[in-house]
């Protein structure tokens, strides 16, 4: 056997192992983490610690944190995709009546590389990178740690595919952040005074909120 059948098939065996760890409680947590709109909020309190932090320089931050999160994006799903062709373990025969879905989702036809994970990753980040704060850094790292795994959970995406995903988001952070420290260094003389600790209020009252949707909605 081949290294990369090796690390193919050792890739099958711990989805197959996460995926198969569920129940219906996690069904709605995971489900809600990667909802789209669950995030508006954390996307939401990070820029008005951007824009309170740096005024009138925030809009160079703003741009570099979406330029981030597009080039992330694009080179995901519009180009390494379509490039590796890979089935996502949803639509991969071999795997019918293996795979644990919920409510019925299964993702578009390939999963190499992860959108969410690298999307995710990239924003947790670019911000830490502006924000330098341990704590932070920290929180925000989980947080793009779980909504990574929620993909493996609901059975669309692979561990490799994530951290493929994990690995172009970071490689699109650090470029977006390299170019604003190169042609606009003076971002990066200010004394950083912002109030870090609300986006990770609302990451936490947002996790909360996924439990609670959860038990009681889902």
């Amino acid at each position: 056997m081949s290294l990369i059948q090796s690390l193919v098939s050792i890739d099958k065996s711990l989805f197959l192992y996460v995926n198969g760890a569920n129940s219906q409680f996690l069904d709605g947590v995971m489900y809600a983490i990667s909802g789209k709109f669950t995030w508006v909020p954390l996307y939401i309190s990070v820029l008005y610690v951007i824009v309170k932090q740096w005024k009138k320089e925030a809009l160079w931050v703003v741009l570099s944190v979406a330029v981030c999160i597009l080039m992330s994006d694009q080179v995901a799903s519009g180009v390494i995709k379509n490039l590796v062709h890979r089935l996502r373990p949803s639509h991969l025969s071999s795997l019918n009546g293996m795979v644990h879905l919920v409510k019925g989702y299964t993702g578009g036809l390939y999963g190499f590389v992860s959108s969410h994970a690298s999307n995710s990753v990239g924003f947790a980040v670019i911000s830490s990178l502006y924000f330098r704060r341990k704590s932070y850094a920290l929180a925000l790292g989980l947080w793009a740690l779980l909504v990574s795994y929620s993909r493996i959970y609901l059975g669309v995406h692979y561990p490799l595919d994530v951290i493929g995903g994990a690995l172009l988001g970071s490689a699109a952070a650090y470029i977006s952040w390299r170019l604003v420290k190169i042609y606009r260094p003076s971002i990066f003389e200010l004394e950083i005074k912002g109030d870090f600790y609300a986006p990770i209020a609302v990451l936490l009252i947002s996790l909360l909120l996924t439990g609670v949707y959860s038990m009681l909605i889902f």
